[in-house]
């Protein structure tokens, strides 16, 4: 059966063009139960004993959520209990429409075959297609699709009633007026809460209920709080007209009353506008997308030096306004920025989050607050009766709005993650807080795995040069089993040598577009914790079939120079290879064999030769302005039983870490220019621009302290500056100024040659430079090596690579996991001195006061790699003579962009 429409449009050019619009209806779409005889179905879904206990429904019964059931109420639809649930291809399709968080959060319920939730693609059933009628909103028509198809269900499963027991269909809907057309037309309907609430065994589910308007109405006060936000319509106007600017709200950790949003300009024309107080925050959450609108310029303040933590203890008018006020004080005599207040929220950016429940002192309350780990997120007002179970867990909450009269936003429990401050908790906290994806690898995935026994063919050792022969060899990190990247040097007849860098040759495995490319690209990234790794591959590829272990053949990528003895560059070439390694060898391991005079073979050779010829490639690169910047970066030794940290200490390096660090960068900076050449449109590259000037005000006001005068007009005049950078009687001034001028760097981005025109990378003084050395941990290196595949007639390309667009959406994606691996990583260093510590008592450590805020100081103790915030009683008095002053906000960004500091991240695996 056909339906069709036909209408007419204008085009651009002013012609009429005419749309014939088809619609086909079929009358063989299946029921998937199991009780139908009549559907001829291959297989079935809906359970014939469809039984959840009810107060309400005694009978067995399916349920079909409408719309806002789903979207409001998905943590309740993801609990074991709810099943035989039926998703009308209406739900589905406004659902994939207004969030695609909680689509892809139904797709994966909808798999999960014990869940028993089957897609009935209404739309398309003859039976149950309605068109819209004249004068119907589009949400009226779908709400009475949605009516129309559990009417058919119904009168469907009551001709094999003699077989069901008496089983029904309930339509859950939390729309009163939809509910009252459910029940005029005979259906069986209920609200969500009402039906939740009437499950007999299962009373803890009440708790995950999102807040419907009627309950929130329930626990606000009758005091307004907050200014209404403006509707869509009038802040689309005002961003039109300039009055509003859109932006990124971003939350200070330090202090609860102030944040800055990001206002995206055109090329470098961003701008943050502050925003401070209660009322100006207006109910943003981190992460939001707002609208501004800049207060008069007389009315600008300066970010606040008072570092101020919400207690959450519900204080009153007045302490509030007092803590404002203590604000704007200290911020009177500093330098005023744009500040403004939010008008209104664009798009919400709210998750689940983790985070600790704050019993309330009221005797048999039902309420209270919720405090997230992360410190930018405000409080959660939650309603549970599970309190006493709950304190001292860790917990996930949602939030369900914010009222503005409400103090605090509205949530619901979704669910306990286990003890505080057990090792196995606090690591899936700061995966889930730190939205690393890390479930084990599905089946449709792992089917592309290569079928072991696995060999190298004939076939491909023909699209290859045999390198086998070649003294071949690896230094990584102790444990390291994830081996990307492995180096040779000798000497040719002509008296030049020959260095080749290999990679692991991760793109013969991974295929583009199949289920293990889409993941890998979708995780970005592997991340490193202490004594845990998530790979961004399968570990048969990143551990075994990859990895450059030695004495096993293995495929690579190589790249080859001719280079003389003052490391000039004569000859490069890209060749897909086959390679042996000779060793697998520590740093610690190299640097012995180099330093011991006694051994002259092969491997030593070639180490030696790499490492002179490291020694100037480096000398030459700070010559031009590269950066030697420092963060700390501690190492733990576990117990090999508890894996729990016995030791710790800061990491030292050694010449063999810059050896393989000057040829890692030698060889991405070679591929950068290669496949920019022969792609200029849509090669992947990594940029890391030059800081703002503003940025460096922290360094500057530091050195001056003592005395010391910072150059920061280019790369070159900052590394010489912190070179010549010496205190008499404090040796540790240089190495505190390097971590400051690393806070003071912008982060390194991976962007598409073919959308920017700035290529340069600040912290390497390179004009070009990409990611091609470790396809095993990072997804970026698999497009590099498919590009450059491509450029030197070894593989064929595809669409995708192709498309400038995808590839800048898809360096969006890398760009974003980069940055979360790196905070999950520093928080498990975190988490793991503090269970170091934990056992330790007092201990006395040399530390260093890195910035004085009004009522705190920020205190750096080296030998631990700590800092942490000291507060002071409101009596006490800061001493007038403090070295460092003024922290810029928001600079907490990684260091700039080498290949070692990636390498030492991957810690004591």
């Amino acid at each position: 059966m056909l339906k069709s429409k036909t209408f007419v449009k204008k085009t651009r050019s002013g012609g009429v063009m005419k749309v014939v619009r088809e619609h086909y209806l079929r009358d063989d779409i299946w029921c998937g139960s199991e009780v139908c005889t009549e559907c001829k179905q291959e297989s079935t879904v809906l359970q014939k004993d469809a039984c959840m206990e009810s107060s309400l429904c005694s009978y067995p019964h399916y349920l079909v959520p409408d719309t806002n059931v789903v979207l409001h109420q998905i943590d309740i639809l993801e609990d074991p209990v709810i099943c035989n649930v039926i998703i009308l291809q209406t739900v589905l399709q406004e659902v994939r429409h207004r969030s695609a968080p909680v689509y892809k959060r139904l797709k994966d319920i909808i798999h999960e075959k014990e869940k028993h939730f089957y897609t009935f693609t209404n739309e398309h059933h003859r039976d149950t297609f309605i068109e819209r009628e004249p004068g119907e909103s589009a949400n009226d028509r779908n709400d009475r699709a949605i009516r129309v198809a559990v009417k058919w269900y119904s009168q469907h499963l009551k001709t094999f009633e003699s077989d069901t027991d008496g089983l029904k269909v309930v339509l859950l809907t939390n729309d009163q007026g939809n509910k009252q057309k459910a029940q005029d037309n005979g259906l069986l309907v209920y609200k969500c809460e009402e039906y939740v609430k009437s499950l007999i065994a299962n009373p803890e589910l009440v708790d995950r209920l999102a807040l419907s308007s009627d309950d929130k109405s329930e626990i606000t006060s009758s005091k307004v709080l907050f200014p209404e936000h403006f509707p869509l319509s009038r802040i689309q106007t005002g961003i039109k007209s300039g009055s509003f600017l859109q932006g990124t709200f971003r939350a200070s950790r330090d202090n609860y009353l102030e944040a800055t949003v990001f206002v995206q300009g055109e090329g470098e024309d961003s701008t943050e506008v502050l925003i401070q107080g209660l009322q100006n925050l207006n109910r943003a959450v981190h992460q939001d997308v707002v609208a501004v609108q800049l207060l008069p310029r007389s009315e600008w303040v300066a970010p606040s030096s008072v570092v101020l933590q919400d207690e959450g203890t519900g204080k009153d008018d007045e302490d509030a306004e007092e803590e404002e006020g203590n604000l704007r004080t200290a911020a009177a005599e500093a330098a005023r920025k744009p500040t403004g207040k939010v008008v209104g929220v664009i798009k919400r950016n709210w998750r689940p989050f983790c985070g600790m429940l704050n019993v309330s002192q009221i005797k048999e309350s039902t309420r209270h607050l919720f405090t997230p780990a992360d410190r930018r997120i405000p409080r959660i007002r939650i309603e549970t009766r599970q309190a006493s179970t709950l304190a001292g867990q860790r917990i996930m909450v949602a939030i369900d709005g914010w009222p503005k009269d409400s103090r605090y936003p509205n949530g619901h429990f979704v669910r306990s993650l286990g003890g505080a401050g057990e090792k196995e908790t606090e690591e899936e906290v700061l995966l889930l807080e730190h939205d690393v994806p890390h479930q084990a690898f599905s089946q449709a995935v792992l089917s592309f795995l290569p079928k072991m026994p696995w060999a190298i063919t004939p076939e491909d050792m023909m699209k290859r040069e045999d390198l086998r022969p070649l003294t071949v060899c690896s230094v990584d990190p102790p444990g390291c089993t994830d081996i990307d990247d492995a180096l040779h040097c000798r000497e040719l007849e002509n008296g030049n040598l020959e260095v080749g860098v290999h990679i692991a040759d991760v793109s013969h495995f991974i295929r583009p577009g199949n289920a293990l490319d889409k993941e890998a690209a979708n995780r970005g990234t592997t991340v490193y914790l202490c004594g845990k790794r998530i790979d961004m591959v399968p570990e048969l590829l990143s551990s075994n079939l990859c990895s450059l272990r030695s004495n096993v053949d293995r495929l690579a990528f190589s790249c080859i120079w001719e280079i003389n003895h003052k490391a000039e560059i004569l000859k490069t070439r890209f060749t897909k290879s086959v390679i042996n390694s000779k060793a697998s060898l520590t740093y610690a391991e190299a640097q012995m064999r180099i330093d011991d005079t006694n051994k002259n073979d092969d491997i030593t050779k070639s180490l030696r030769g790499l490492n002179k010829l490291a020694k100037i490639l480096k000398r030459q690169r700070i010559e031009k302005g590269a950066l030697t910047l420092s963060s700390l970066e501690v190492r733990f030794h576990m117990d090999s039983e508890t894996h729990d940290p016995i030791d710790l200490q800061t990491k030292e390096l050694m010449e063999t870490n810059s050896m393989v660090e000057e040829f890692m960068l030698l060889a991405n900076i070679s591929v950068a220019q290669k496949i920019y050449d022969e792609f200029p449109e849509c090669a992947l590259l990594r940029k890391h621009p030059a800081p703002p000037p503003s940025n460096y005000d922290i360094l500057i006001k530091a050195a001056k302290s003592k005395e010391v005068e910072v150059h920061t007009d280019s790369a070159k005049a900052l590394a010489d500056s912190l070179d010549a950078a010496k205190v008499d009687g404090f040796p540790y001034f240089n190495t505190l100024l390097r971590i400051l001028a690393t806070r003071c760097m912008m982060q390194a981005v991976y962007f598409c040659s073919g959308m920017d025109s700035d290529f340069h990378h600040y912290g390497l003084a390179s004009p070009i430079y990409t990611h091609f050395t470790s396809p095993i941990r990072r997804y970026a290196d698999i497009i590099v090596h498919r590009l450059l595949a491509v450029a030197i007639g070894a593989d064929t390309t595809y669409p995708d690579l192709m498309d400038k667009h995808k590839q800048s959406a898809l360096c969006n994606n890398l760009n974003y996991r980069h940055k979360m691996s790196q905070y999950a990583q520093r928080a498990s260093v975190a988490f793991h001195t503090q269970l170091f510590f934990k056992s330790r008592g007092i201990l006395n450590e040399e530390g260093f006061i890195l910035f004085v805020r009004k009522n705190a100081i920020i205190v750096l103790i080296p030998k631990f790699g700590l800092e942490g915030t000291v507060f002071f009683d409101s009596k006490d008095k800061v001493s007038p003579n403090i070295v460092f002053e003024e922290e810029i906000p928001g600079v907490s960004v990684p260091a700039p962009d080498t290949e070692t500091p990636a390498k030492k991240q991957k810690l004591d695996r």
